[in-house]
Parts: C-alpha cells; structure tokens; sequence
C-alpha cells in the first residue's frame, strides 16, 4: 500500500485557515476543560527560586530546606518566585520518515497538526511561543514571541515547510548551542519528530536540565503491529522505494526489536512517563493532549 503522502503539500497549502479551524477547539478545551489549571502543567510550585523562609503549618514539606533546617535547628523552607509566563520553544525535527502513512494521513501532517495545536494553546494561554525546524541539510528559528497574531503567524510558517525529499542523506543536525540560549532557563521545551533508535545526542542533557524537556511522537499503526496478512507492498519514504514485505516470522521478529530499541531510545530521552506522549495517526490530536496536561496536573506537574 502506498501512503497519502503526495495530498500532504496541498492539505498544507494554506496553514493559517487550518489553525483558525483548530483554533476554536483549542480555546474550548482552554475555557472547559484544562480551565485555569492549564499553567501548573508546566510550572507547579513556581520555578524561579527566591528566598528561604520559616516553615509554617500548611506549607508545601517538599519545600522544607533540610541544609537551613538542620543549622538553625527549626523548619525551614525554600520559597519561589512564580513566573508570570510560560515561553514555549518547539522543536520540530522533519525527517523523511515521517512522510510514511498505512492510511489517509502521513505521520508529518498529524505531527504537524500536533505542533499547531500546541502552540494555539500558547496563544491562548498568553504565553511566548517558538519554534526551530530541523530539516536535513539545515535548521528555521523564530524566536519567541507573544501575541495571538505573531504566534499564528509562526505556527502558519512551521506548518508550511516543505517536507524533505524521500531518502534525502543530509545531515540533520539539531543546533544544541542556539537551543540552549533561545529561551529562559526553565522554559518549555517541546521535541516532536520521529525518534528512531539512536544514542542520547551530546547535547541533549544539557538542554534537558535547563528546561522543562517534552517530546511528542506520532506513531502509525503499522508500526505498532504489521498487518495480518500475506505479502503486501509499502512505500518507505526513507529509502525512497516500495518494498515489497513477505510477512515472514523473520520480519516480524525484527519488527519487534525495532520497536523494543526504539522505546528504549525513547524512554532515555524522557524518563519521566508525564514527560512524553505518542499519539497515533488515527487518534484525535487535541483530546490526546488534553489528557497529557490532565494528567501532568494531577501529577502536580515535573519540576
């Protein structure tokens, strides 16, 4: 089966009427479901620390500083200054894998989408909101800004990239050094892209403790499990070439330690189960979101 991929540039032929379609349900989803609550996804207790004060009943006791607590022999704890905005840095990695789909939608338009909705609910919310595409062979940044109009503007300019070319061996090179001082420390920084199995990158630790680190995946279902049936062919945009899958006990071994190695990979760039969240094509993108921010404020959210 071949993917949809060749409707994909004209689906993304005008991104600023598909966000102001997307717009609506993500105001909704900000008014009645996430409410208020939607800022202690990112920043809890506040992130910026301030001073450190007498512990009273009611405080926080994960606050207590046990240094100060043990050298004045009374509780002690720390106090944070909240922030009043969040700024939002999405991290857009395009790679010709992405172009696969087994249905009506490839991997990068619901990735795409994905992003979109996630910076709408910045604007929303009042937030700074950039972003940097990666693409082999070179990077985009637009640096954060806020404002309903400069957000949609720079969603509508991710949205419209144009997508690598099949089998295209440029290097992609993430730029760790300008991430690293595109946005205030404790920021949040959102990674969407394919994550194939690979090595942590050297700068990625980096990055991880001086921001708020998420990363977003969309998964095909042939990914997940391979159709039960005979032999059938498939596009690989990666390769650039149909193939032709017999369905052997070989294949799907190796499909299952493709998968294995991947989630590995996966969950060493983001330990934390609240710090990640895969979709798939066949899913609905917002209501996926709004349980990964649910379920971040439940958790208290990550600091």
């Amino acid at each position: 089966m071949i993917p949809a991929v060749e409707n994909q540039e004209a689906k993304m032929e005008n991104p600023l009427a598909l966000l102001r379609q997307l717009e609506w349900r993500v105001r909704h989803a900000v008014e009645n479901v996430l409410s208020g609550e939607y800022r202690s996804a990112f920043r809890g207790r506040g992130m910026e620390f301030d001073q450190v004060v007498k512990y009273t009943f009611g405080d926080d006791v994960r606050d207590i500083d046990w240094n100060v607590t043990a050298r004045l022999g009374e509780p002690y704890r720390k106090k944070f200054v909240e922030e009043r905005e969040v700024t939002l840095l999405v991290v857009f990695e395009d790679t010709p894998s992405l172009q696969f789909g087994s249905g009506a939608q490839s991997k990068r338009e619901a990735l795409l989408e994905l992003a979109g909705l996630v910076m709408l609910l910045g604007a929303v919310n009042r937030d700074r909101v950039g972003f940097v595409h990666v693409a082999p062979g070179g990077h985009l940044f637009r640096e954060p800004v806020r404002g309903r109009g400069a957000i949609l503007h720079a969603a509508a300019t991710l949205l419209a990239r144009p997508a690598p070319a099949p089998a295209d061996s440029a290097p992609l090179d993430i730029p760790w050094r300008l991430l690293a001082r595109a946005a205030p420390k404790h920021s949040v920084l959102l990674w969407l892209g394919d994550f194939a199995p690979r090595p942590v990158p050297d700068g990625w630790n980096v990055l991880a403790r001086r921001y708020q680190a998420m990363g977003f995946r969309v998964d095909d279902p042939w990914e997940r499990e391979l159709p039960a049936r005979g032999a059938f062919a498939a596009y690989d945009p990666a390769a650039g070439r149909l193939v032709t899958l017999e369905n052997s006990a070989a294949e799907r071994a190796a499909h299952a330690a493709w998968r294995t190695e991947r989630e590995q990979a996966w969950t060493a760039l983001f330990p934390n189960l609240l710090s990640r969240l895969v979709v798939g094509t066949e899913e609905n993108r917002l209501d996926a979101l709004v349980r990964f921010f649910q379920a971040r404020m439940r958790a208290g959210s990550i600091r």
